[in-house]
């Protein structure tokens, strides 16, 4: 797996766990937000399954277990971030075709 370069992007699994410099309590995450810190979620779970592939290859680490759920992990929130992706184009092309 390779690192993906997000320029500063910060995530979809913990929508809701956004900074609270950026907002105030009584005040909810904006959706740029919340997909800014999902992407950094998946993205730092990328890095993750591949530092522990890289450990179990180079003898480092022993236990395929852990490694194993490390790649599950970062497989399930990738396509979950796939899928949020393909609904925001569907819902953009469906505004698209509304007559005005």
């Amino acid at each position: 797996m390779r690192e993906i370069s997000l320029d500063d992007a910060q995530g979809l699994l913990t929508g809701a766990a956004v900074s609270p410099k950026s907002t105030s309590p009584l005040q909810p995450a904006s959706f740029e937000q919340m997909l800014k810190q999902s992407l950094n979620d998946v993205n730092q779970l990328q890095i993750d399954a591949d530092k522990a592939v890289q450990a179990l290859a180079t003898g480092e680490e022993q236990d395929i277990h852990n490694t194993m759920i490390a790649m599950e992990k970062a497989d399930i929130a990738f396509r979950l971030l796939m899928q949020v992706r393909n609904k925001v184009i569907s819902a953009y092309e469906t505004i698209m075709r509304m007559a005005v």
